[in-house]
């Protein structure tokens, strides 16, 4: 399993950048696949994950109404959106599979806790 993000770079806030989580050696539809991040300083912080079918999202409160998170099939690749970016969102960003099962639906940050494979990070830096 490979999974490889990119999308990261520097802006200002209020702008907007589009993550992508690209995979090998996996098919992302048989996995829930999401967005961890860690700043400088700070613990990892689950930030959204979407459901091997697609139909269920998670996002954690701080990024809820910014970033959208979406899938495409074809391309076997995960996509955050990010939108309205503030300097708070400044971080590492890492993407990750995990489990694809409804329970974790019931408490969506639950399911941080059971990924099992990482990609490598791309960094996010948003100056005010």
């Amino acid at each position: 399993v490979q999974l490889q993000a990119s999308g990261g770079g520097v802006v200002k806030s209020g702008e907007s950048l589009r993550l992508s989580c690209s995979a090998s050696g996996v098919t992302l539809a048989n996995f829930a696949t999401g967005w961890f991040r860690q700043a400088p300083g700070k613990e990892r912080e689950g930030v959204s994950w979407i459901s091997g079918s697609g139909e269920f999202t998670y996002y954690t409160d701080s990024v809820k109404g910014r970033f959208t998170i979406s899938r495409d099939i074809a391309k076997n690749t995960v996509y955050l959106q990010m939108d309205t970016l503030k300097p708070e969102d400044t971080a590492v960003y890492y993407c990750a599979t995990g489990p694809d099962d409804p329970k974790y639906e019931k408490n969506g940050r639950i399911w941080f806790a059971f990924v099992a494979s990482w990609g490598q990070g791309t960094q996010i830096t948003v100056s005010s």
